[in-house]
């Protein structure tokens, strides 16, 4: 092989690898979809009706703005007799949030709404009961979960300010409905979506720490939160230098090529007679 084949391959495989390495991204769930007309669409920034009202698992009448205000809330919509969705949905989320140092009632708090106007207090009870006895957490934690009712009414006006889009089926008697939650701040707007049944420990503690406008977490948290961007494409934090790691890819592919062609020509204009 000559010597300017041997630079020839140098290059190509120099330029390959980079632009390989430059444009390489984790694939990721886009917005969920369930089929027509199901489907959790991001509503990001939209502040969502505090004044609606729902009741407890105690039964008692409340404003969402009641528990809002001090904390960050991650936001479930779902029902408590779903046969088998919103249960997964449910344990995905406890296993993330425990998997993280924050605890509800502390740094941020758990709402999870029914979308059925036809459940009760007491469901919500059975079914937070149930969620608290696997959380097990501080004595904090009671105080930052809230399993809530509502009329069709509250439930459809908060549904269509955070994107989620279900409907009944008559004729299997189940909501038709895909599996996310959200991160809502303080104020009561919409800030993060997370798609799925599972959910990464890192995006859940970025999300809270993003959405308390960074008054909880660590001094590491701050200074990872300066390293990942929220993707709203993906519902994911990705490297916010991840642009500028693939411009300098592609420069360094450029300057390669420029080099071995400079060294070619001169290396031709050697042998020239």
């Amino acid at each position: 092989m000559t010597h300017s084949s041997q630079l020839r391959r140098i290059v190509v495989t120099a330029a390959f690898a980079l632009i390989s390495s430059a444009f390489v991204h984790s694939a990721s769930a886009g917005p969920a979809s369930g089929g027509e007309g199901v489907a959790i669409e991001q509503r990001l920034g939209q502040k969502i009706s505090l004044d609606n009202k729902f009741r407890d698992q105690d039964g008692r009448e409340l404003q969402l703005g009641e528990l809002f205000g001090k904390r960050p809330v991650v936001l479930m919509l779902g029902y408590y007799e779903c046969p088998m969705l919103c249960n997964q949905v449910l344990h995905g989320l406890l296993t993330t949030l425990k998997g993280i140092d924050f605890e509800a009632g502390r740094e941020f708090d758990v709402v999870v709404v029914s979308i059925s106007p036809d459940e009760t207090p007491l469901m919500a009870l059975r079914k937070r009961s149930a969620f608290l006895a696997q959380y097990k957490r501080g004595d904090q934690a009671g105080a930052g979960v809230h399993f809530l009712c509502g009329d069709q009414a509250s439930i459809t006006k908060l549904a269509d300010e955070v994107g989620f889009k279900y409907r009944y089926d008559e004729k299997i008697k189940q909501y038709a409905h895909a599996a996310g939650v959200l991160v809502v701040t303080p104020a009561g707007t919409t800030a993060r979506y997370f798609y799925g049944i599972d959910y990464s420990t890192r995006d859940m503690r970025f999300a809270l720490i993003d959405a308390a406008e960074e008054k909880i977490g660590s001094a590491v948290d701050q200074f990872l939160m300066l390293c990942f961007h929220y993707d709203p494409t993906t519902g994911k934090y990705g490297l916010a230098i991840m642009r500028l790691l693939r411009t300098a890819g592609i420069a360094t592919v450029c300057g390669i090529a420029l080099f071995v062609t400079t060294m070619l020509r001169r290396e031709r204009a050697g042998r020239t007679p």
